[in-house]
C-alpha cells in the first residue's frame, strides 16, 4: 500500500469531485449540478461533521473543483505552495479523531467548518502526502482520445493508462483492434 487508507480516500474523493467538471471525461456535462448529484458524491465519499444540503453549499463545493483539478496539472515543485495556500484559506489544524467505526485518522478542519473547506483542506493534506513521498507521477490524466479525467494510479508497476469514468480502457483497445484490423494486421 502506498498511501494510508484516509489518504488514499481524499485522493479518491479529489478524482471524483475533479471529474465532475465539465469536459472532464467521455460526457462533456458538468456532473455536479443538483442537489442529487452532491447526494451521490457524498454516499461515495462520507463526511462526518455539518453538511447543509443547500445550494449554497453545492455552489461552493463546485467552486472549488479547479483548484484540485490545478494539482493533477502541476509538477511537483510548484504544487507545494498550490497546497499550502489551500490549508492556510481553509485554516487547517489537524487532529487525530476517531468516529464511526473508523481506526484513528486526520481531521485537518473543524467539523462545523463549511463542507467545500473540509473537501479542499483534506485534499491538500493528501497531496502534502503525495509530494513528500514522490509519488506525484501516480496523479493521472486519462490518456483515452475522448477524455481528461483524472484519476490515481494505485497499481505496483504504474502502469495504469486509462480512467475508470467512461470505460475508456475497453475503448481505446477496441478501437485500436479495429485499426489492426483494418490495416489487415489482427
Amino acid at each position: 500500500m502506498v498511501f494510508t487508507h484516509d489518504t488514499r480516500a481524499a485522493l479518491e474523493m479529489a478524482a471524483d469531485l475533479v471529474n465532475t467538471l465539465p469536459k472532464t471525461g467521455p460526457d462533456p456535462a458538468d456532473r455536479l449540478v443538483t442537489h442529487a448529484d452532491m447526494t451521490r458524491l457524498l454516499t461515495a465519499h462520507p463526511y462526518s461533521g455539518v453538511i447543509r444540503r443547500d445550494a449554497r453549499e453545492l455552489a461552493e463545493v463546485r467552486a472549488i473543483r479547479p483548484r484540485l483539478r490545478e494539482l493533477w496539472e502541476t509538477p511537483r515543485d510548484e504544487a507545494a505552495p498550490l497546497v499550502n495556500g489551500m490549508l492556510e484559506d481553509g485554516r487547517a489544524l489537524p487532529r487525530l479523531v476517531r468516529h464511526d467505526g473508523l481506526d484513528w485518522h486526520i481531521h485537518a478542519t473543524d467539523d462545523a467548518a463549511p463542507l467545500a473547506t473540509r473537501m479542499l483542506v483534506e485534499a491538500a493534506f493528501a497531496f502534502v502526502d503525495v509530494i513528500r513521498s514522490e509519488q506525484d507521477d501516480r496523479l493521472r490524466v486519462c490518456e483515452a482520445d475522448d477524455c481528461a479525467a483524472v484519476y490515481v494510479d494505485h497499481s505496483r508497476n504504474r502502469s495504469k493508462r486509462y480512467c475508470d469514468t467512461g470505460n475508456c480502457g475497453n475503448r481505446m483497445n477496441v478501437n485500436a483492434y479495429r485499426r489492426r484490423r483494418a490495416r489487415g494486421t489482427a
